[in-house]
């Protein structure tokens, strides 16, 4: 029997409606259009493609998908065209290979970051609209992995061995196609550690010849274990793979000698109701590991898979996993989406709640901007672990481990994070950066007026999360510093007696080589660009500035000074840690590059390290300014005596601040002297709140301290 003929046949033997002339017809065309070209190998070259439909069959992929692995290669090595495959094999098939050639051209390791960042956008917009191509694009790397040997750039091997780990490994794993991705992972990992692999190899080979991982033993006593409860299993062990092991070695820190679960076991039976019975069993014949067991057939992961997990001190007191599941589970273990593939329908990125990672990573291709912040986002969407919880009526969204409520709002829907403003967990009112835990009830608390907060990006988990937050960010930051730009140079048009006009503004831009009125007032609010320059090259002849613009007659002039509005924190204006301004203050501002204006009190004494062309005149906006919070330092002499420390925290308390630190900077036996910041609305209230811990009996004095 011929190789064409096998590969009929094993496809007949899932799919018997399968049109053998179709098969055929793109073995011969593939055959044909590559002609005498060779591998590296020395083999011809059409072995690469044949073998890449055989893997493809192994998954049981429909027929278009073995076509597709036929002729792979075809447009972008010969001289075949995507029109010629539509005549002949239709546009779905065309298609296909076109998509798989364009992934081809596509080279995921770069030096070039902005470049690998592109071309891994385009990678997951490209797999995005049919998943078979990433399917014949892994049968195609599986393929090359193993024939990777015969390759003699050094170079390129370790290229292409990192792309494997880091891009298809993980892939594979999302898909749920667990052949594969282990396959993968040992092909990598022999290339680029070949030494380690080795040694792992030997120490479970060691511990075999001591009569350990007995495989066959622990399959007997298990076995013996679920007939005493009248269970019917099948029940295959195997010893952890060689990278599976060092990755664990590796995340735990710890040696081969400490790694104690290099086994695993998949127990495989009838029905659910057995899979509960079986883990029953289980448990009761031997002790379990804490902290070791999932049950996914409940809560199934994002691919599909479902299973029980446990781990067990089993027979000889050896620590193995346990793995517990039906024929269909097991199934879908294997061969992960394949399994589910309905051969008359395209199974594309719209359908089911499988693909909900795959829509996420395309979210993220079209939010993030920054090619740190994509390369990240993506590899944690690709290996995230889960954590369970439900929305008031019961839906069930999976996140990452460590997820917080902002995670959970934005993955119900992006709108439902942008407006979050506090979230109950199980009923009671909990801090948005709060880790969530599985099965946790998660109601979040809308306000439309509420925005998200530049904070969140510290803690969020979820890829989707961090670049909608960081879009929001950029957009908001690019609008404020924009609008701040513009009143600073109307303020500088103005100290200088000239009208303001846009239309000589317009006249500047290629000048100054910007594209936009926005961009130039963007990167005056920001700080990068000098309003005085601008002025001047609408006014060449104009005299400098004069003294009655110094800073000793701002603190007199309010008609030119630009009002501070309740701008998003540590965007575009920012408070001063030297001096603390807060509303009430007699304020000034000066221009830092980068970072916009920074608000000082009129009497700080670091105003006078700035140049005066870097100084400009500040006023509250008297509409907005309570909407912030504020903080106020004073300094607190207090008798050392009991409760003293409680009557200061009790007369914060009363008058409505919130103490957000407290330091004792010396401490004697009569005396205690500490520093107390306290957030405050503005001036009058934190006034208040100084008479009020002044007037107890056991403080000494009490002082308003700017400065550190």
């Amino acid at each position: 029997m011929g190789e064409q003929t096998k590969l009929v046949e094993k496809v007949k033997n899932y799919f018997p409606k399968l049109n053998v002339k179709n098969i055929n017809k793109a073995y011969d065309f593939g055959k044909k259009a590559h002609g005498a070209q060779t591998r590296a190998s020395g083999d011809p070259f059409f072995s690469h493609p044949f073998e890449v439909a055989n893997i493809l069959a192994q998954m049981k992929l429909d027929e278009n998908s073995i076509i597709t692995g036929l002729l792979h290669d075809v447009i972008e090595d010969t001289l075949a065209t995507k029109e010629e495959l539509k005549r002949n094999f239709g546009l779905e098939v065309a298609n296909l290979v076109d998509g798989v050639t364009k992934l081809s051209k596509i080279t995921l390791q770069q030096s070039n970051k902005n470049k690998q960042v592109e071309n891994l956008r385009k990678f997951i917009l490209a797999i995005s609209g049919d998943i078979r191509v990433l399917f014949v694009k892994l049968a195609d790397r599986l393929h090359n992995m193993r024939t990777i040997k015969y390759l003699k750039d050094d170079i390129k091997k370790k290229k292409i061995s990192n792309e494997t780990l880091e891009i298809f490994a993980p892939l594979a794993d999302r898909i749920g196609i667990r052949q594969i991705k282990d396959e993968l992972e040992d092909l990598a990992f022999e290339e680029l550690n070949p030494d380690v692999k080795s040694t792992i190899i030997k120490r479970i080979n060691f511990l075999k010849s001591q009569g350990k991982n007995n495989i066959k033993l622990i399959i007997q006593q298990l076995q013996n274990v679920l007939k005493k409860s009248d269970i019917e299993a099948e029940i295959l062990g195997r010893e952890k793979n060689p990278f599976s092991i060092w990755k664990k070695m590796k995340k735990k820190n710890i040696s081969f000698e400490q790694l104690s679960d290099v086994m695993a076991f998949r127990i495989i039976v009838n029905d659910i109701d057995q899979c509960y019975l079986c883990l029953k069993a289980i448990h009761t014949s031997y002790p379990i590991v804490p902290g070791r067991f999932k049950d996914y057939i409940s809560l199934p992961k994002q691919n599909g898979y479902k299973s029980i997990h446990t781990s067990i001190f089993g027979p000889a007191r050896q620590k193995i996993e346990i793995q517990i599941r039906t024929k269909e589970m097991e199934k879908v273990a294997e061969l992960g989406v394949a399994a589910h593939w309905q051969y008359k329908n395209n199974l594309n990125l719209q359908e089911g709640k499988k693909y909900k990672w795959l829509r996420e990573l395309v979210d993220i291709v079209e939010t993030s901007s920054e090619p740190d912040d994509f390369l990240e986002n993506t590899k944690m969407e690709m290996y995230k672990d889960q954590v369970f919880c439900f929305t008031p009526k019961g839906d069930l969204i999976a996140l990452p481990e460590k997820s917080t409520p902002i995670d959970f709002a934005y993955a119900v829907h992006t709108k439902l994070g942008d407006i979050c403003a506090g979230a109950k967990v199980n009923g009671k009112i909990t801090p948005l950066k709060n880790y969530l835990k599985n099965g946790d009830q998660v109601e979040i608390i809308k306000s439309k007026s509420h925005n998200p907060s530049p904070n969140w990006s510290h803690f969020v988990q979820t890829p989707k999360a961090k670049s909608r937050i960081k879009k929001f960010i950029k957009t908001k930051e690019y609008k404020e510093y924009s609008i701040l730009g513009l009143k600073i140079l109307k303020h500088f048009f103005t100290k200088n007696n000239k009208n303001f006009d846009e239309t000589n503004l317009k006249q500047t831009l290629s000048y100054f080589k910007l594209s936009s009125i926005e961009d130039l007032y963007f990167r005056i609010g920001k700080g990068n660009f000098d309003p005085l320059k601008v002025v001047h090259a609408i006014y060449p002849t104009l005299k400098k500035v004069t003294k009655k613009s110094d800073i000793k007659n701002t603190k007199n002039r309010k008609k030119d000074s630009i009002p501070i509005k309740g701008l998003l924190s540590g965007v575009a204006i920012n408070y001063s840690k030297c001096c603390c301004p807060m509303p009430g203050d007699r304020i000034i501002g000066t221009m830092i590059k980068g970072k916009g204006v920074s608000v000082h009190t009129i009497d700080c004494n670091e105003i006078a390290k700035y140049k005066k062309n870097n100084i400009i005149s500040l006023s509250w906006d008297s509409k907005k300014v309570s909407l912030e919070d504020y903080v106020g330092r004073i300094m607190i002499i207090v008798i050392n005596e009991p409760g003293s420390l409680g009557e200061i925290a009790s007369a914060i308390g009363h008058n409505k601040g919130n103490i957000i630190n407290l330091k004792l900077t010396s401490r004697k036996k009569t005396f205690f002297e500490m520093l107390v910041d306290v957030k405050v609305k503005n001036l009058n209230h934190f006034t208040n709140i100084i008479a009020s811990i002044r007037s107890l009996d056991s403080v000494s004095s009490v002082n308003r301290i700017k400065g550190d």
